[in-house]
């Protein structure tokens, strides 16, 4: 009984410990380590612990912006070189960076406002060549070109964005794709590599067509999300199971 006891309370002390420690280890405006970047914006916040983080001052955060676990972020090939007067990664506002995803410039990656990633993201503007036989790949001198990612796209996990891509607005991206090109606002884009699988047309509306669903939640129920965030998230997780239930009967 008496080591079950010592045993209990060394847990919650770990724990509690521990959920005192990530909460000191956040990266915020106000932390030293905020202070290092070029901008981080009001509320932004980079989750305890980091991945490799270096080459602040060129790397741009938009506020509210909120930056997962062991997520690397990093201009330039290593610490405490000279990058020029230019920011070199600049993520939006309110956007969503998952967990262990990792984002790598050396030229110029932009990241529009309100995007969100799924875990274990890769997003890079440069890749090594392959066009010298006599030398080894990993020893050819690398290629940039810009990435740019819209307004409101969804990366899903483990999708690699690679050099010279530009992503529209509100574009869906499928986990484990690979992306290189430029694609139009309003599609979905999947595979390896990715290409347009579903696209949005003013006159003729979602092509191939969505299958139709009654909204989840009205208008009204869901801004409880913004006023109420675990109650709206249960109303949601609610809906969503009789919206299950009712399509496995019909």
């Amino acid at each position: 009984m008496l080591k079950d006891t010592a045993r209990r309370l060394a847990g919650t002390a770990v724990h509690r410990g521990y959920a005192l420690i990530r909460r000191l280890g956040e990266i915020s405006p106000a932390s030293p380590g905020g202070k290092r970047f070029h901008h981080l914006g009001e509320g932004a916040c980079i989750g305890f612990p980091q991945g490799a983080i270096f080459g602040e001052p060129w790397i741009s955060i938009g506020a509210h912006t909120l930056v997962g676990t062991h997520v690397s972020i990093s201009a330039g090939f290593v610490p405490d070189l000279d990058l020029g007067p230019d920011v070199i990664v600049s993520i939006g506002e309110s956007c969503s960076i998952g967990r262990g995803s990792h984002i790598v410039g050396h030229q110029s990656i932009r990241i529009g406002d309100d995007v969100f990633t799924g875990p274990y993201v890769y997003i890079t503007d440069q890749n090594h060549t392959y066009a010298d036989l006599d030398a080894p790949i990993g020893r050819q001198w690398p290629e940039n070109a810009p990435v740019e990612i819209g307004d409101g796209c969804w990366l899903g996990t483990q999708a690699i964005i690679l050099p010279g891509t530009k992503l529209g607005r509100n574009v869906a991206v499928a986990g484990g794709a690979v992306v290189r090109g430029e694609f139009p606002d309003n599609c979905v884009i999947a595979g390896v590599p990715a290409k347009i699988v579903r696209r949005y047309d003013p006159e003729e509306g979602w092509l191939p067509p969505m299958k139709t669903r009654p909204p989840l939640i009205s208008a009204e129920e869901l801004a409880l999300l913004s006023v109420d965030g675990l109650e709206g998230l249960q109303l949601l997780q609610d809906r969503m199971i009789e919206q299950n239930l009712e399509e496995q009967a019909g």
